[in-house]
């Protein structure tokens, strides 16, 4: 899509979560060199508020800031009042790594309890708050930036790929409920990539940097293709490819063609 089709589609507000630094800010900058006006969240202020400078100043768009802990009970209701009665066209949802690196008994529960409230109960806040707007008026996108982690549990981060399994479960059906509504719906399955936030966890743990890490730039702008087309995007690899999981991109969205097609018709039985 052109600069005019993206601001038609997804304008004229966008709202990223998770927008300080790595692929979040990536996110911010393609979007505000397509025009859009930019609601940034993040836990830290400061990183927010240069790259809201460095936005304005380069494309003229709008920006506004919020300090947003995800992790809080009410922080889908704090998201809600960052944007005020700006029309959110699109919603990102690109927080929630595991700052943790424990296995799951061997950390306090509290800890788990903040890494599902910021991975799940939030994210599905979030999307039921933007989500009914842009299904009345017929046009928007949500996209969750989840984990290849989705595709199976794992010793040391057992909460955070099963977090991130939910996150895709629902993105697949939310996809299939707003597309006759021309609403987008995107998970987005990213692997290693080369943020801040995973260098410190990296350097934390006495671990090299390894090779061939994502550029957040290129992961930010194959997010941002493949949206209009939903519902599973992989990093990496093709529409018709399997490498993280068993079923591509293209299989998963012709499943849950197959699932919604099966409700339809049952529904229609009583």
């Amino acid at each position: 899509m052109d600069n005019a089709q993206v601001a038609r589609r997804y304008g004229p507000w966008a709202l990223i979560a998770g927008a300080s630094e790595g692929t979040g800010a990536s996110f911010a900058r393609q979007l505000a060199e397509k025009g859009l006006n930019l609601i940034l969240v993040a836990r830290r202020q400061g990183p927010l508020e240069q790259l809201a400078m460095e936005l304005r100043a380069a494309h003229g768009v709008e920006c506004v800031t919020a300090s947003i802990d995800l992790a809080a009970e009410n922080a889908a209701q704090q998201l809600r009042q960052a944007a005020g009665d700006r029309e959110v066209g699109l919603l990102i949802l690109n927080a929630g790594a595991d700052p943790n690196g424990s296995m799951f008994l061997d950390n306090d529960i509290a800890n788990w309890d903040a890494l599902a409230g910021r991975n799940v109960m939030t994210v599905m806040r979030a999307l039921h708050t933007f989500g009914a707007p842009m299904r009345e008026r017929g046009r928007g996108g949500l996209m969750v930036v989840g984990s290849g982690a989705c595709y199976g549990g794992l010793p040391g981060i057992g909460v955070y790929a099963a977090s991130k399994a939910f996150d895709l479960v629902l993105c697949e059906a939310l996809w299939a409920e707003l597309e006759p509504h021309g609403v987008d719906v995107l998970s987005y399955v990213i692997g290693r990539t080369d943020t801040p936030a995973h260098r410190e966890l990296m350097e934390a743990r006495g671990m090299a940097i390894p090779a061939g890490l994502a550029d957040p730039d290129d992961v930010a702008r194959l997010g941002l293709e493949r949206l209009p087309f939903g519902p599973v995007c992989n990093w990496d690899e093709a529409d018709d490819e399997a490498k993280m999981s068993a079923t591509s991109a293209a299989q998963r969205r012709e499943r849950i063609r197959g699932f919604a097609a099966m409700a339809a018709a049952y529904a229609a039985k009583e």
